[in-house]
């Protein structure tokens, strides 16, 4: 209340304690103009949960399309390839499908542990496109459903947010 009318405050008492300075001896809320720390800057040596859990799934569905597509070459290939295209001899097709979606799981999985922004974009992007593709093929697609929304999930929360932050500083 001195501050309105011009009054500098009394001295602070040395043997008193100062303002509340937050919990753990951060910056308390109520002091303006300060910034709360990141919290996955240089305290977490690696990526959070989140990007672990992501690149984990996002590895597993690319060996199995990897998989599916060495299935292709197979015997069984000809009855994958007419239930994928509606055509027997469109091996060739599937097993091109199949790599190209391969690397389109593999290499973000790599790179988003590594920080890596372009990563988690194209991880969100696969995530959408997963996402469309399984409800087309519901109630077939319910697991690959399940999967592309935990991708989509785990890239939009807040520590995988903070932490790609702390990679453009």
């Amino acid at each position: 209340m001195s501050d309105q009318y011009g009054e500098q405050p009394p001295p602070r008492d040395p043997d008193r304690p100062g303002p509340y300075g937050g919990v753990f001896g951060g910056p308390s809320p109520a002091q303006p103009g300060l910034q709360r720390p990141n919290p996955y800057s240089q305290v977490h040596a690696g990526p959070p949960k989140q990007v672990t859990i992501a690149s984990v799934i996002s590895l597993a569905l690319g060996v199995l399309t990897i998989l599916l597509g060495l299935f292709a070459l197979t015997s069984a290939g000809r009855p994958i390839t007419q239930t994928l295209t509606g055509d027997e001899d469109a091996q060739n097709v599937v097993l091109v499908a199949a790599v190209i979606c391969s690397a389109l799981y593999i290499l973000p999985a790599i790179f988003v542990r590594k920080q890596r922004p372009w990563a988690r974009t194209m991880l969100i992007v696969v995530a959408v496109f997963g996402i469309a593709g399984s409800i087309t093929a519901l109630p077939g697609g319910l697991l690959g459903l399940g999967l592309h929304v935990a991708l989509l999930v785990l890239m939009l929360q807040t520590p995988t947010k903070l932490w790609f932050q702390e990679a453009r500083r």
